[in-house]
């Protein structure tokens, strides 16, 4: 089936030479059959596909989609609008992104997936990082998975500038103990948007990630 029209990736093509006020009210309309309704209706097929494999998904699609307007506050850049159109289905939604879940931005250059832990609290990577000391070689084999390693890469994420005593030890047997954060991220070609076979697509880049996403959720809780 298809969720979205050409209209769809037209339109954030416009709204990067107009991106005000103005020309956005001028195309509210359009706005609202092109891109927010369809990418709602989108979003609630993929949150009942992942509800046949985890049941214990339980979220609305306004709950996971985020808002097309920017939060200019501490930006130099006083646009109004993102570019592209995103959402974080997890079983908190985009309102903590420190669950493990999936993440979806479409815009007219691509599809970007991404999944992991992105935000994580101080006390949520310290249970991270001590399940990860005592066993790294379980962690290791789900990130050297050869369909994980195909579709993502590897694990992403800032470090830490300087390694506390009580992690050097660990930190050398396992270096990711040093990261802040455990995400990976993939791309797609934004004709995905438009392709019939979009959610199959997406539930597979799911599947992959969801071992890792069941590790580190085990392991923040």
């Amino acid at each position: 089936m298809q969720y979205f029209t050409n209209d769809f990736i037209d339109f954030f093509k416009e709204l990067a030479s107009n991106n005000h006020k103005d020309w956005f009210h001028a195309n509210k309309k359009r706005y609202e059959s092109s891109v927010k309704k369809p990418f709602e209706a989108f979003i609630g097929v993929m949150i009942r596909e992942i509800q046949k494999q985890d049941t214990a998904l339980q979220i609305a699609p306004k709950d996971c989609i985020l808002r097309i307007n920017k939060d200019i506050r501490f930006s130099k850049d006083k646009s109004p609008y993102n570019l592209h159109y995103t959402a974080f289905i997890s079983k908190t939604g985009r309102e903590d992104k420190s669950i493990p879940g999936f993440f979806l931005r479409f815009s007219p250059e691509m599809v970007g997936i991404m999944g992991g832990c992105f935000g994580p609290s101080k006390e949520q990577l310290h249970n991270i990082r001590t399940k990860l000391s005592k066993n790294p070689k379980a962690f290791k084999k789900l990130i050297e998975d050869k369909d994980f390693v195909q579709k993502f890469g590897d694990i992403r994420g800032d470090t830490m500038k300087r390694i506390p005593k009580e992690w050097k030890e660990a930190c050398e047997k396992e270096p990711l103990i040093a990261n802040k954060q455990f995400y990976f991220v993939a791309e797609e070609s934004s004709n995905l948007i438009t392709s019939e076979t979009l959610i199959d697509e997406l539930m597979k880049y799911w599947k992959t990630m969801q071992p890792i996403n069941e590790y580190v959720t085990k392991a923040i809780q």
